[in-house]
């Protein structure tokens, strides 16, 4: 019994081991634990240096913007309207604080040469200036002569008057005289300059103070009319054109039945008369005295 069971222990073990050897001859033995060959791997220190070099110039460039975008510059902003061709007053400009990200501005530092200049076009309130919205001349009113005018309530439309609005003036009755005659055009185009209102002035009070700019040759009637306070201002649409128009006669006292200058109506101014002078010879009767 013990022959049999050392045979068949044997033979169990030839044959493991034959088996172990064919396995390891088909080369399935890499399946319990042996490893392929893999070739080394190429290091490219180039392409990681470039890619730091990547990453460190967003994170430069990002910080930039942010500084950029946090730094803050005083800028002009128009505080009213201004209309165009009118002179840009200092009232009309205000410091504001802005972003430097590229914008265009005109820097609060350039205010006082600002002011010497005319605005090119409409300035809006809140608009940020620029160069393109100013120039150094007013084309509108080159070669005109401004004048001063006092206005009462009723010579000059309720709305008041803008800058740059185009006007006609005419002569109206004024209470000093000495004007030209009421309906006398004095100026067909006038171009607004300047409003401004009395304020706390007691003898202006009621009055507005108009300069308006009209081409030379009006000067003379508007001055005059413009010194008796005798001057109405009216409003010239757009594409409108104005005609001189024939000042009114003037009224000439009258005598006869009904009226009250003529002759047994309580006396009155009458119209003069050249006197009459006799022709020499023919000179009143004297009469004689004592006869």
């Amino acid at each position: 019994m013990k022959a049999s069971q050392s045979t068949v222990a044997g033979g169990s073990g030839s044959g493991s081991t034959g088996n172990a050897t064919t396995l390891g001859r088909t080369g399935l033995g890499a399946s319990t634990g042996q490893r392929l060959p893999v070739p080394p791997r190429e290091r490219k220190p180039a392409l990681a240096a470039l890619a730091v070099l990547l990453i460190l110039g967003g994170a430069l460039a990002s910080a930039y913007l942010v500084m950029a975008s946090g730094q803050r510059v005083s800028a002009i902003q128009i505080a009213h309207p201004v209309a165009p061709g009118q002179r840009i007053p200092a009232s009309a400009l205000r410091e504001v604080q802005i972003g430097d990200t590229g914008i265009e501005y005109v820097r609060w530092s350039e205010r006082h040469r600002v002011t010497t200049a005319y605005a090119a076009v409409p300035l809006v309130e809140g608009a940020l200036l620029t160069n393109a919205m100013t120039t150094p001349g007013d084309d509108a009113a080159l070669g005109r002569v401004e004048v001063g005018l006092a206005l009462k309530p009723g010579q000059l439309p309720a709305d008041g008057l803008d800058p740059g609005t185009r006007v006609a003036l005419y002569a109206v009755a004024g209470g000093q005289g000495g004007g030209p005659r009421p309906g006398t055009l004095l100026s067909a185009d006038a171009i607004v300059q300047q409003v401004r209102t009395g304020g706390e002035d007691r003898l202006r009070g009621d009055q507005t103070m108009v300069d308006v700019a009209v081409p030379p040759a009006d000067v003379a009637l508007l001055t005059q009319a413009a010194s008796a306070g005798a001057v109405a201002a009216v409003i010239v649409p757009e594409g409108t054109r104005i005609a001189p128009s024939q000042p009114a006669p003037a009224q000439q006292p009258t005598t006869g039945p009904g009226s009250g200058n003529g002759p047994g109506n309580g006396g009155g101014q009458t119209t003069p008369r050249p006197s009459q002078t006799p022709a020499p010879g023919t000179g009143p009767a004297s009469t004689p005295a004592g006869g």
